[in-house]
């Protein structure tokens, strides 16, 4: 263990685990020799983010700084099971066991190291892909990083947490972050529960023995779903306009008269349009859903119900909904997770409008929307960052707990 702190694969030299040894050594040396002065100059970067205007890019230096970061994890991590893999071996040793032969150990290493080989390269590309960009989104919170910071010209200097503080102290950016988020919220439990509500509905009535004609309804109700989504945004965008759209022309005008309900121009019934629309493009995949579940559950349930006397509702409350909630649960939060950060309706219907006034995002904006704006109407790099970070923790807390309430995260013996 002693030869493996000093330098890794020694301990395993001296084990006579000579293949496992040599890997380890070279590793080492391989990182000694081409990554020291990439980590020493990342870390510089990292920690100072440039000193010279015009020369240093302060962002070029965070990426390296993450890199190196992620690089020296992983790197310590080899290490320390170097360390912790001679111990063991070492312990064995001494405990009478005799290191194998090479062709034994070959074969020994080809069978426990195999799901690791196949693994690990679905593993660095999740490093690279996920991990990477969320610690520089993190990072970046952290920065002055904005249309005035902006690099080359200028560095990009740390702040701690001034953003944060400003998010909730400085009155354009409370007012916004509370009107928004309180929209979000609204948006994502009241579109989500009425896409739920109407697939579960349609799926019933589909799915009671007195209706007819069943595929033909399948099919007509699954159609929504089969249009691109952004295809059938872009057409309800065109049908509530509030000079020439026919919800206002067709229906609204000829009923209760005047010119209309200003469904883009005002925040209140631009909110309940993109409410709608998501109803009517959430509902299909619901609706298919729950008819799979509904045609698997036992008719002797309801035979046994009829039997003891029970009602349609004492049936759908007691038999139907909790085998419904049990097979669906986890992809009915994942629903909600969606809407949360559901960008293409809010963008696709009016851009996040209307404007409203005291505020820098528009009256349906949410989170997502609201941080696309800041980055690329605005350039506030920083500060969609802060916001991006806090939409993560809601949604992860949120999915980790309602996850852990179900049977998703348990194993099989565990159920």
């Amino acid at each position: 263990m002693i030869l493996s702190i000093l330098f890794a694969g020694l301990g395993q030299l001296y084990n006579r685990r000579f293949l496992k040894g040599s890997i380890f050594a070279i590793i080492e040396a391989a990182f000694l020799v081409t990554l020291l002065q990439f980590l020493n100059f990342g870390i510089w970067g990292l920690r100072t983010l440039g000193t010279i205007p015009g020369t240093d890019h302060s962002i070029r230096l965070l990426v390296l700084g993450v890199l190196s970061l992620i690089i020296l994890v992983i790197a310590g991590a080899l290490y320390v099971f170097n360390v912790l893999d001679a111990k063991k071996q070492a312990e064995k040793i001494r405990n009478g066991w005799r290191p194998a032969s090479f062709r034994q150990s070959l074969r020994e290493f080809y069978d426990n190291a195999f799901p690791y080989l196949m693994t690990f390269p679905g593993l660095l590309l999740m490093i690279f892909v996920v991990i990477f960009p969320l610690l520089f989104s993190v990072l970046l919170a952290f920065t002055n990083y904005n249309l005035f910071n902006s690099p080359p010209r200028n560095l990009v200097d740390w702040v701690g947490f001034e953003n944060f503080v400003n998010l909730i102290t400085v009155p354009i950016w409370q007012d916004t972050f509370v009107s928004v988020f309180s929209w979000t919220i609204v948006w994502t439990v009241v579109a989500t529960t009425l896409q739920i509500a109407l697939g579960l509905f349609l799926a019933l009535l589909v799915n009671d023995p007195r209706i007819k004609f069943k595929k033909l309804i399948r099919t007509i109700l699954i159609l929504p779903w089969a249009v691109p989504a952004f295809v059938t945004i872009l057409v309800f965008s065109a049908m509530f306009n509030d000079d020439f759209g026919a919800i206002n022309r067709d229906i609204i005008i000829p009923l209760i008269g005047g010119e209309g309900l200003p469904w883009l121009s005002d925040p209140l019934y631009a909110r309940i349009a993109v409410i709608m629309i998501q109803t009517w493009l959430g509902f299909p995949f619901i609706f298919a859903l729950f008819t799979g579940v509904l045609q698997s559950i036992s008719k002797d349930w309801y035979e046994a119900a009829d039997v003891d006397g029970g009602s349609r509702l004492q049936k759908f409350r007691h038999i139907t909904f909790p085998h419904v909630m049990f097979a669906t649960a986890p992809l009915l939060i994942m629903q909600y997770a969606q809407n949360f950060n559901n960008f293409n309706i809010i963008y696709l219907f009016n851009e996040g409008g209307p404007p409203v006034r005291g505020q820098n995002a528009g009256g349906t904006d949410i989170l997502i929307s609201w941080v696309y704006k800041l980055t690329f109407d605005t350039n506030n790099y920083s500060m969609a960052a802060v916001i991006s970070i806090i939409m993560g923790l809601v949604v992860s807390i949120f999915a980790f707990y309602q996850f852990r309430k179900t049977r998703s995260f348990k194993e099989e013996g565990e159920i």
